[in-house]
């Protein structure tokens, strides 16, 4: 038997080598050559996460924590990350929203949080965001998403990348980088609203690790074949469109007999062809279709989707709705 000495330099062994194999699946052949920035919150998953990546890529990993400043503490969090990073040599930035966030706090604090690290990355020319999500919190996000009935894309929940964001944990357990943190000393805190019953995802989590029958590490298997099932489905709309006689003119929809979820996905996808920024989904987008199968006028944001009459297929054509006239002053 090996002395503990022994054991635990092979245990970080098979961690770092474990994650050289997600990231290479992410990051591609070439991953060991790229420059990465870690998003760092200061909890167990996210410290280990930099600890793993600066010892499996010295040189190359740079930190960043952001700080929304919407609760007490935070800014001390920010600090003990960045001690941290100062001994171990790692290069370590503080980003802070230029305004308060406001609407949704963790909706909005997330999208700012993203767009922060975004423009940090740019700024440091990395090549890639990584995030310690993992599988508990692929299976949280799996369940809330079972709440609102989402279907394919819904379900697939936490991409292991997206875009320059990649999330090589998705397969870890969230216990094994808690051990992970402690067995090398990590300083870490836990974020408290991780256990505030006003959020849902807190709720849900306290409810999740007093069960056994859901197995997290399952669940993320799942999520990722569900997420290989949706970008397969949207592969073969593509090529649908493109099939159409009149593909090129965005304004047109065909169906010709399409499963319910093609033809959901072919009015999404010409629906953003007319406007980037409109997303319609779920109930929304099926209030559509049932008016569009009705021959009734649909009206989508600023978009018109009309019926167009004497084709053996069914087409409707995409046109901007007349603005409206501002009300007369009395």
């Amino acid at each position: 038997m090996l002395p503990p000495q022994k054991q635990k330099q092979v245990a970080d062994r098979d961690s770092a080598d474990r994650l050289a194999t997600d990231l290479g699946a992410l990051a591609g052949s070439d991953w060991h050559r790229l420059h990465y920035g870690v998003a760092v919150s200061g909890g167990p998953d996210s410290m280990a996460l930099l600890w793993l990546m600066a010892t499996l890529l010295p040189g190359q990993v740079w930190a960043a924590t952001v700080d929304h400043g919407l609760r007490k503490g935070s800014g001390d969090e920010a600090r003990m990350v960045a001690g941290f990073c100062e001994r171990e040599h790692i290069p370590h930035s503080t980003l802070r929203p230029a305004v308060p966030i406001k609407g949704s706090l963790q909706a909005a604090a997330r999208a700012e949080r993203y767009q922060l690290l975004e423009q940090w990355r740019g700024a440091n020319a990395l090549d890639h965001i990584v995030t310690a999500h993992h599988a508990d919190d692929q299976l949280e996000t799996m369940v809330m998403r079972i709440n609102r009935s989402s279907g394919v894309s819904g379900l697939a929940a936490i991409r292991a990348r997206n875009g320059v964001i990649l999330r090589p944990l998705l397969h870890w357990r969230r216990g094994d980088l808690v051990d992970l943190a402690l067995d090398h000393d990590l300083p870490f805190v836990d974020d408290p609203s991780n256990n505030d019953h006003r959020f849902d995802r807190a709720r849900l989590r306290q409810a999740l690790r007093s069960q056994t029958v859901l197995d997290p590490a399952a669940a993320a298997r799942s999520a990722g074949w569900l997420a290989e099932a949706d970008e397969a489905l949207d592969w073969a709309v593509e090529r649908l469109i493109a099939s159409w006689p009149d593909a090129s003119d965005i304004a047109v929809i065909r169906d010709e007999g399409y499963p319910p979820e093609m033809f959901r996905r072919i009015v999404a996808q010409r629906l953003r062809a007319n406007a980037p920024q409109l997303a319609v989904r779920g109930a929304s987008l099926d209030g559509v279709i049932a008016a569009m199968h009705q021959g009734k006028r649909a009206m989508v944001g600023a978009l018109l989707i009309d019926p167009v009459r004497g084709f053996q297929t069914t087409i409707w054509r995409i046109s901007a709705a007349p603005r409206r006239k501002p009300p007369k002053k009395a």
